[in-house]
Formats: structure tokens, C-alpha cells, sequence
């Protein structure tokens, strides 16, 4: 793979950035608002999107909660985020048990953040965006270890399918 290449699949991902729970609307977003909002963030991520009918199921599957009046608050979009970008490495009962294991661990606004936090670390240091990853001195838990583990697979699935389509580009671009 040319050295162009790399540094496009970098240039796709230096300004990526997820909300942190706080920036989370919190007003209430109708479904369709909702996929548009999660998808527009994790645009570059591809197979990370959601659709409405996406959304509606991890509602029936019991993932997060009923909409309020058809809308979708802060803490609901937030799970959305993390089963967007997770769902690519985890079936949906690894869903589950993950979010199980979360809501009894840590507050969701702190996991969010910290999910946050690590994803755009190790999806900068794989996609070599950065040259390292700044780990926190509390990475020790369990559940720290798992979230990180799963981000490792997701960021590492990315970067294969980013490579793979660029070296598909390239030798398309060779025989013509």
C-alpha cells in the first residue's frame, strides 16, 4: 500500500471526534433525527451507522429504553453510540452483557466519556493519526479491560477494511 494511501486513511480520522455526554442533545430527538445525529458523527467509521428500523429493534431487543413521547433523550443516545461503533465486533446477547455489565459498574455519563475517550485514542494510534496511547493510571478493572479489548477489535477492523479498499482503489487505478 502506498505511503499516500496511509496518510488518507490518517487524514479520514485526525478530526474525528465523538460528543462527550454532556454535548449530547438532551432536548429529545425523534427517531429519524436520532439515526441522522449518530450517523453523521460516525460517518467515517461506514458500517458504523444506524438506521431507524436498527434503532427501533435494540429498543425491542430490550438494549436501551422505550423513546419518551417518541423521543430519544441523552442516556439512550448515548448507548446508541457505543452500539453503533460495538456492534461491528459483538453479537447483539455481547451487547447485552456489555451494557448489563456497564449499568452495573459505572454511572453511564462517566463509561460514556471514558468509552469516548479510549475509542478516539486507539483509533488514532492504529490509524497512526498519533504514535501512542495514553493509558489511564485506572485501566485496571476487568470491565476496563474488556471495553478495551472490544475497541481494539473494532479500530483494527476498521483500519483492515480502510487498507483493503485502498489497495483495491490502487490496483484499480493501475489497470486502467
Amino acid at each position: 500500500m502506498e505511503l499516500k494511501a496511509k496518510q488518507r486513511i490518517s487524514e479520514t480520522f485526525r478530526s474525528f471526534r465523538l460528543p462527550r455526554y454532556h454535548e449530547i442533545p438532551n432536548v429529545g430527538l425523534y427517531l429519524e433525527q436520532c439515526a441522522k445525529y449518530i450517523s453523521e458523527y460516525l460517518s467515517c467509521l461506514e458500517e458504523s451507522c444506524l438506521t431507524p428500523s436498527m434503532i427501533s429493534n435494540y429498543v425491542k431487543k430490550g438494549l436501551i429504553d422505550n423513546p419518551v413521547k417518541k423521543q430519544y433523550g441523552r442516556d439512550q443516545i448515548a448507548y446508541l453510540f457505543f452500539i453503533a461503533i460495538a456492534k461491528s465486533v459483538l453479537s447483539l446477547d455481547g451487547l447485552t452483557n456489555f451494557l448489563a455489565l456497564q449499568k452495573r459498574t459505572y454511572p453511564l455519563e462517566r463509561a460514556y466519556d471514558f468509552f469516548c475517550e479510549q475509542f478516539e485514542q486507539i483509533l488514532f494510534f492504529t490509524t497512526e493519526v498519533q504514535d501512542s496511547i495514553d493509558m489511564p493510571v485506572e485501566s485496571s478493572s476487568d470491565e476496563k479491560r474488556l471495553l478495551f479489548s472490544c475497541i481494539v477489535a473494532v479500530t483494527q477492523k476498521i483500519y483492515l477494511e480502510k487498507c483493503l479498499d485502498a489497495i483495491s482503489r490502487e490496483e484499480t487505478a493501475g489497470s486502467d
